[in-house]
């Protein structure tokens, strides 16, 4: 069968776009989206193509012109205003008076006879014009009325010249004929965040561990008057733990032990008992009125507030007398606990997204959600998203945008690369990476390439958290203060946005022999802290924080330039703004245990500098400045000085 319609103009090749449109681009508010794309057409015809955008249910696109390139490529941008979803398109159609323009053009040559040409001319414009209104009709009635009138009055010049002069080329760019052209369809998405999505300092503690005498329990009081000094050091985000009530069945002892002693806290993962779930507050932390003045103080000190969403219940949760059906069970009858072998949790069960209610679970799951947006919360870290169904997180996280579309979702999902990739497609706007294990310089080249320079940065943001409660990585426990310090600023620069768990600004890293676990595990008791203890880096965290605030080339995540240096344990690299009005250079000693010296091969083409001029590297950590001149650089780094330099370059 012949087909009764087709495109007329070929559009292919578009980016950005992830899995052929199956899922939105991210970007947050303000950042721009170049995007390209092959058009072309059979013959010889002119092309013109649109971007166009709007928020997701509006009815008109904004539109923008785009360029031709090489080879048919064709390029616009824009950006994106607001928080929510964004959707754009291409427009491409045969530009049917420019096409003629062109003809005309080349067949006006002294002795041509151009009625034809010229009576074809016409038509075209005549069908601009009706697409045109008020005096922009009227402008170019009269100018198609003085073509006709000289083309039979036999002055072809001059016809020529009316018909393709420049007040007839601008009213006809206002007004195109379309009609053999091509929309994209269906519009690609974007996932629009707000800019802490891609800029912030996130600072996990445990509000039971905020006390001053050991052994009590702390409440939000005190962690209400530990907020200040966690933004003095230039913190947010404020991660909690969950809060909730915790259950006394199988409770953990310390360091997870399977008995608990009378006092044992346990841990804040197996939620649930006799005082509520995940809608309550473990009575020891305080009142609702408590938690209204600790959300009250974070805004006043411009810290947001993120909070675990975890689906685990104990055996004590309410769910288990009520929604038996929403958990696993053995032939016997009995409930499962949570297993992740040789690991058991006994204190823990593990929810059944596949029970026959699943309806009424979801929906649950989803009122956790609301419940504590409305209670002040706007960030969600979810712990181990990646062993729930995928389309779960997509359908909530798509209906708690429906209503609160400035939520933020973290996905803490340490697992297989296609199953992270894949959450961040369906709605995180943030996800947990493998930065914590990456420490030798090929790896972390290779690993932060792939997420800033490659496909994943469309749609992937990894928060580098330097450690976690539940890890303690290797470099951190032998490698002492230096690599602490040297983990810290690759966290801080290589990312727009990290974290650290607190304990990490003194330097903590007592561990289980053999594990990546510490010892006497917050998890499982209350830790009291002297935050002034002697080889505390308060200072200089409070340092890479304020550098951070200060060089809008450091709250950028994409394209991370990485830069030669001679030595195998000495890493570099650059971020710059697009104007390149700020460059910082970033050179950090990656053994913690010995002096490096390198010579650093800087690129003064891709900052601007002329091969023979003289210019400033400020370091902005030691506030040290050096007089820089040519592509080499001196560099030494040592644990008993400096781990290393972030350096601003300025021009003389």
């Amino acid at each position: 069968m012949v087909p009764k319609d087709y495109p007329r103009v070929i559009i292919e090749a578009v980016e950005p776009q992830v899995d052929g449109g199956r899922y939105p681009i991210k970007r947050v508010v303000g950042e721009g989206v170049a995007v390209s794309a092959d058009i072309y057409k059979e013959g010889h015809d002119k092309l013109a193509a649109v971007l166009k955008l709007r928020p997701v249910g509006e009815k008109v696109w904004q539109e923008s012109p785009m360029t031709l390139g090489d080879n048919d490529r064709w390029y616009g941008d824009f950006a994106v205003t607001s928080v929510g979803r964004w959707e754009y398109t291409i427009e491409a159609y045969a530009e049917r008076y420019l096409s003629w323009v062109d003809e005309i053009g080349k067949k006006n040559v002294p002795g041509a006879n151009l009625s034809s040409e010229l009576i074809e001319g016409l038509a075209i414009l005549r069908k601009s014009a009706a697409l045109a209104s008020g005096d922009e009709r009227s402008r170019m009635d009269a100018l198609i009325a003085a073509i006709a009138t000289a083309l039979d009055a036999g002055e072809q010049q001059g016809a020529v010249d009316l018909g393709t002069g420049v007040v007839m080329r601008g009213l006809m760019a206002s007004h195109p004929d379309r009609s053999e052209g091509y929309e994209l369809s269906p519009p690609l998405q974007i996932m629009v965040n707000r800019p802490i999505t891609r800029f912030a300092a996130w600072y996990e503690f445990f509000p039971r561990s905020q006390g001053t005498m050991p052994y009590r329990h702390g409440t939000l009081q005190d962690s209400i008057r530990r907020l200040p000094a966690i933004r003095a050091m230039g913190f947010d985000v404020i991660y909690l733990p969950p809060i909730h009530p915790i259950g006394h069945s199988f409770r953990k002892g310390k360091n997870n032990s399977l008995v608990a002693v009378p006092g044992d806290v346990g841990s804040p993962w197996a939620i649930g008992n006799e005082h509520g779930g995940h809608m309550a507050l473990e009575p020891q932390l305080g009142s609702w009125e408590d938690w209204d003045q600790f959300v009250a103080t974070c805004r006043e000190l411009g810290i947001e507030i993120a909070l675990d969403y975890v689906m685990n219940c104990s055996p004590d949760h309410p769910y288990v007398t009520e929604h038996p059906d929403w958990f696993f069970h053995r032939p016997d009858g009995t409930i499962k606990y949570a297993e992740n072998p040789p690991k058991k949790y006994q204190d823990v069960y593990p929810l059944n997204f596949g029970t026959s209610d699943r309806a009424g679970l979801w929906r649950e799951m989803l009122k956790i959600f609301l419940f504590w947006v409305d209670k002040g919360v706007t960030t969600f870290r979810v712990d181990n998203p990646h062993t729930k169904p995928v389309p779960f997180w997509e359908w909530v996280i798509g209906e708690v945008h429906r209503v609160n579309p400035e939520v933020i979702f973290l996905a803490e999902a340490f697992t297989k690369p296609k199953m992270m990739r894949l959450l961040a497609k369906v709605g995180f706007a943030q996800s947990y990476t493998y930065f914590t294990w990456r420490n030798h310089k090929h790896e972390l080249t290779e690993y932060v390439s792939e997420l800033t320079s490659g496909p994943m940065k469309e749609y992937f943001t990894g928060n580098f958290f330097a450690n976690t409660p539940d890890i303690l990585p290797p470099i951190l426990q032998f490698g002492g203060r230096p690599a602490f310090i040297m983990r810290a600023v690759l966290a801080a620069t290589l990312s727009g946005v990290y974290g650290i768990y607190s304990g990490y600004e003194l330097c903590e890293n007592e561990a289980i022999p053999g594990k990546e676990e510490y010892l006497d595990s917050e998890k499982y008791e209350v830790r009291v802290r002297d935050w002034n203890a002697p080889g505390n880096i308060v200072d200089i965290i409070t340092r890479i924080n304020r550098i951070r605030s200060e060089c809008p080339a450091l709250q950028t995540y994409n394209n991370v330039l990485f830069l030669a240096i001679d030595n195998p344990n000495m890493l570099a690299y650059a971020k710059m703004t697009e104007d390149r009005s700020d460059i910082v250079v970033c050179v950090v000693n990656l053994d913690p245990f010995h002096k490096q010296i390198a010579t650093l091969h800087v690129p003064l083409a891709s900052f601007g500098i002329d091969a023979d001029e003289q210019y400033q590297a400020h370091d902005l950590l030691s506030g040290e400045r050096y007089r820089w001149k040519g592509p080499t650089a001196y560099i030494e780094l040592a644990p008993d000085t400096k781990m290393a330099h972030i350096i601003k370059i300025r021009r003389w």
